[in-house]
């Protein structure tokens, strides 16, 4: 179970935020509202936000001009999630990515799950790493966005978060927890994990 270390600082990110919509503007984007709300509450800055067309070349082109400054670390993007022809978005991330977080779909989905049941076998969120920079999309709805957030986003952007978290993936030289608390925590999870070993390979 994770956990939030004592000896870690905060460190907050610079993220953007991306709408993908045919039918909203900024101004009716609820969700967006939320997740920049939700962000600039846990202490993160809002770089910029944007709203495009569910257009696989559109999409692709934002988190693209995004993704090379130096001031985007994370990139949220909501909407186009879905199994229709009009969503796109899974198809204009994948081809971007150095490294896909497979546990982020796996858990976005597990969540919905308990929410929604069955039907959450048509949610495609995915997520990944695009040259240091992390871009997890969403469903474009408010509870959907809330709940990638409350119940993962929130703690995985989190450098205290342990036994581990994204921060130090776009955070040069980020804090780590040296304390003799930790050191010991480790070292009884070494002892823990060694013993567990033996207790494999024994007759």
């Amino acid at each position: 179970m994770s956990h939030t270390s004592t000896c870690a600082v905060f460190t907050p990110l610079d993220i953007a935020i991306l709408t993908v919509s045919d039918t909203r503007g900024l101004d009716e984007d609820g969700s967006g509202n939320l997740l920049a709300d939700r962000l600039a509450g846990a202490g993160h800055r809002l770089t910029e936000r944007a709203l495009v067309p569910d257009d696989i070349y559109r999409i692709r082109a934002q988190v693209s001009a995004w993704v090379i400054r130096s001031d985007i670390q994370v990139v949220l993007v909501n909407g186009g999630t879905g199994f229709t022809a009009r969503d796109n978005t899974p198809e204009a991330l994948t081809v971007l990515f150095d490294k896909v977080v497979e546990g982020y779909g796996e858990l976005f989905r597990l969540r919905s799950f308990e929410a929604i049941g069955t039907s959450t076998i048509q949610s495609r969120a995915v997520a990944g790493v695009i040259d240091r920079t992390l871009v997890f999309s969403m469903p474009g709805s408010p509870k959907a966005c809330a709940m990638a957030w409350d119940d993962i986003l929130a703690a995985q952007l989190d450098a205290r978060t342990r036994p581990c978290n994204f921060v130090a993936m776009v955070v040069k030289d980020s804090q780590r927890c040296t304390s003799r608390s930790a050191d010991h925590h480790v070292a009884s999870d070494t002892g823990t994990t060694a013993r567990h070993e033996a207790l494999e390979v024994t007759p």
